[in-house]
């Protein structure tokens, strides 16, 4: 049963929205109504937006040291109710119990990471030019923010929003997924338990467009940061660039993946299909376009499809479940004119390529061959379950085809010659590859795209960077006055 009750967090106090104004939030996994999400009025973002500024002007004045404090209470506190969190992320994304679980642990460990890393948030001295001058910068927290996180990762995209912010010694109001409103109500509650002041993290959810444009004009927040999809990015930009906020845009993805003859197939295989799946491929830097050299073609598919054939569906509360369902039934429908237009174009259906007839909103795992670039599937972030495989000879072939697109999130080299690999990773527009592996994000590490899959950073001491201003103080050393 679902049990997370849900709130809007406005300065301090947790509360329904003050127009009654609710959204239904369904189980992907059944289609059932399980709670109902509070709206935020305009009057409502409005206290939130004066609590976000009145909260900056102490919350920026504690030290670095006491900041770190509250921030790993509040890992704690997530570590602790690990188990509790994940159940409700599962229940409203879909993804197994182990998998959220995990991104719980993910999001108690950037919290640390980011208590960790603003002590080390240092300014520097720079020689001057001139006897007696002495030059400094320094870093200070860059003002309220702006958070909009996906549905996708609903714990650590609040989790690395709120923490950067909070480390850094800015207050944050968070905009979270209308789909998984309760991971970051429990996610709230960890900070608030350990001592974030009020006002110093607003919680609010509703209807995405009014709420960002209402919160972006204002000219109380500094900094925006989105995770999500790059129409969605050029219109926040757009509503940032009429009080020249500060961005960080984390937007779509459509990672190829270039497979040469020389790689190990099984271990290749193996890898592809755990990360390729994982959250039902409801993931941005998700391998979804893959490119095989010929000479290894047919085998890699046929290890491929029996892999995915093998994949566990259903609902993630249930022991030994790999692959959940779609986060909306609308998303069914996308998925499936993606497989056919494919076909119409020439692909062939290795396996999958239908819905699953159960409750809930289930795709089964698809593998298609031979899918030409013109596809549907190889020019639009599929988001969802699909492989779409297709064959290359050359090098410069497929790093041309891997680059003919306007993103730039994330891509995938798997080769036994480190020649070919240090070549690959030179020549590939993205943000992050993974050379051998998929795992491409860690806590510490700096995540971010290039061309239309955004620019800035999350994680790693770029992530807290974003947060942080530079003030130079040039101090002229004047002679003592005469007794």
């Amino acid at each position: 049963m679902y049990s997370e009750k849900l709130q809007l967090l406005i300065d301090g106090e947790w509360t329904a929205g003050s127009d009654g104004q609710t959204s239904p939030l369904y189980n992907p996994a059944t289609g059932e109504i399980i709670a109902s999400v509070p709206n935020a009025s305009p009057a409502d973002l409005d206290r939130a937006l004066a609590s976000s500024q009145r909260a900056f002007l102490q919350w920026k004045l504690l030290t670095a040291v006491e900041r770190y404090e509250v921030l790993n209470r509040a890992a704690d506190f997530m570590e602790a109710r690990k188990s509790e969190i994940a159940r409700t992320l599962t229940q409203e994304n879909g993804k197994p119990l182990n998998e959220a679980a995990g991104e719980v642990q993910f999001s108690a460990d950037a919290v640390r990471w980011y208590a960790e890393e603003a002590r080390r948030a240092y300014g520097r001295v720079i020689p001057a030019r001139t006897p007696g001058v002495r030059q400094l910068t320094l870093k200070e927290p860059v003002g309220p923010a702006l958070g909009f996180a996906a549905w996708n990762f609903p714990a650590g995209n609040v989790a690395l929003k709120v923490s950067a912010a909070l480390a850094a010694g800015c207050t944050v109001i968070i905009k979270p997924s209308d789909e998984t409103p309760g991971t970051a109500v429990a996610i709230g509650r960890c900070f608030q338990d350990a001592g974030v002041p009020a006002g110093a993290l607003n919680i609010v959810f509703g209807s995405p467009a009014p709420i960002s444009e209402h919160l972006i004009r204002s000219p109380i927040p500094k900094k925006v940061s989105l995770t999500g999809s790059t129409p969605v990015g050029k219109l926040l930009q757009r509503l940032a660039s009429e009080t020249l906020k500060r961005c960080t845009m984390e937007l779509g993805g459509h990672a190829p993946v270039l497979v040469f003859q020389d790689a190990d197939i099984d271990y290749t295989v193996s890898a592809l299909v755990a990360s390729k799946f994982r959250n039902a491929g409801q993931v941005c830097t998700s391998p979804t376009r893959f490119y095989v050299h010929r000479n290894i073609y047919e085998q890699f598919i046929t290890k491929f499809a029996e892999r995915t054939k093998q994949l566990v569906i259903g609902n993630g509360l249930e022991d030994g479940v790999q692959v959940g369902p779609m986060i909306t039934e609308r998303r069914l429908d996308t998925i499936d004119a993606l497989v056919r237009d494919a076909v119409s174009n020439g692909a062939g259906v290795v396996t999958g390529g239908q819905r699953v007839e159960r409750p809930g909103y289930f795709y089964a795992p698809t593998v298609l061959r031979d899918v030409p670039d013109h596809a549907r599937v190889m020019q639009e972030e599929p988001f969802g379950p699909i492989a779409p495989i297709s064959p290359f000879d050359t090098f410069d072939e497929v790093v041309a085809r891997a680059n003919s697109l306007t993103l730039g999130l994330a891509a995938y080299v798997f080769s036994r010659d480190g020649s070919t690999t240090a070549r690959a990773t030179e020549a590939l527009n993205a943000g992050q590859i993974g050379v051998n592996s998929t795992s491409v994000h860690e806590v510490e590490t700096p995540f971010g795209g290039v061309n239309e899959s955004g620019y800035g950073h999350e994680s790693g001491v770029e992530g807290l960077e974003a947060y942080l201003r530079t003030k130079m103080i040039s101090e002229r050393q004047l002679p003592p006055v005469n007794g």
